[in-house]
């Protein structure tokens, strides 16, 4: 499940960005991820919007205790062109590595249908195959988050629907508006105020393993995310998300940083509602959290089946 949430990190920056941010520098975001209250992952996310394509950069990798016993990161790009009925992707690259295990995926698009180019390690032996029609039009996991980022940033809601396949499952992704919400201050984020908030479920519709539970085959996991205007001249961020991961209980993904980076010299845009002891941390720290460095996921929290 974490894997397939993470990217709703990098995509909203990326469909919420201005049409100068490629002037001004990329638009980025930093994030920490929670289970357990133990600080599992951090994330972070460039990208680039021109007036009729998109592409980001998302990178993320395990920290802390569990960056000790289950070592793993992730690099993931797409570029794609925004068509009247969505987003469509040109092409999409995952490589990472998990439990020592180098993992690729390779997905082309042609007239809007996947065409898978790499997939390792190849699929289990006892993994079911996803069906040609659920394949059908479907686009990856990043896209399918920019079509729900986007909706917010047009609409001020979230009703969105999506089909997705990862050259392993389909999913199909739904999320509708609960409304306004004030989070609280933490040491965790850098963000505390009025949010919107919007709650989502994902389905795994085929590609279960053999062995797989009539549970996990039926039961969705659930999860919410809240928006805020945070960096200027961009749309809605997700500030924090909360979800369920079939292993490991609820997680949740803080808000650490945003801003427009590329630039020498350049700082990220202060966030409103910073903690300043948070603030003043990470600027001594430099930017050593850019997503030119190789980060990766928190795959501690199990994609499940």
């Amino acid at each position: 499940m974490l894997r397939r949430v993470i990217p709703l990190l990098a995509l909203a920056p990326l469909v919420a960005a201005p049409a100068h941010a490629e002037e001004a520098g990329d638009l980025h975001a930093d994030y920490q991820i929670i289970t357990a209250g133990l600080h599992v992952a951090d994330a972070t996310a460039e990208f680039g919007l021109g007036p009729w394509s998109y592409q980001v950069h998302l990178a993320y990798h395990t920290t802390g205790l569990v960056g000790f016993l289950y070592r793993g990161h992730q690099e993931v790009t797409v570029s794609g062109s925004w068509a009247d009925n969505g987003p469509a992707p040109r092409e999409f690259l995952g490589e990472g590595i998990w439990r020592g295990q180098r993992r690729v995926t390779a997905i082309d698009y042609h007239h809007g249908e996947p065409l898978l180019r790499t997939l390792e390690p190849p699929n289990e032996p006892n993994r079911e195959p996803v069906p040609t029609e659920l394949r059908a039009n479907t686009v990856d996991t990043l896209s399918a988050l920019a079509e729900l980022v986007r909706t917010v940033t047009r609409s001020g809601g979230c009703e969105a629907t999506v089909h997705t396949f990862d050259g392993r499952t389909a999913t199909v992704l739904s999320a509708h508006t609960v409304g306004p919400e004030t989070l609280e201050p933490t040491s965790r984020s850098t963000f505390s105020g009025p949010a919107l908030r919007c709650d989502f479920q994902t389905r795994v519709l085929a590609g279960f393993l053999s062995d797989a539970s009539e549970q996990a085959r039926q039961h969705p996991l659930h999860g919410s995310a809240w928006f805020a205007r945070i960096v200027p001249g961009a749309g809605p961020l997700p500030v924090r998300l909360t979800f369920e991961t079939r292993w490991f209980g609820d997680a949740t993904v803080y808000l650490t940083g945003a801003g427009y980076q590329g630039l020498p010299g350049a700082d990220p845009s202060p966030v409103p509602g910073a903690d300043p002891s948070l603030s003043s941390a990470r600027a001594s720290a430099g930017t050593s959290s850019n997503a030119a460095a190789v980060a990766a996921a928190p795959a501690a929290i199990s994609r499940g089946p």
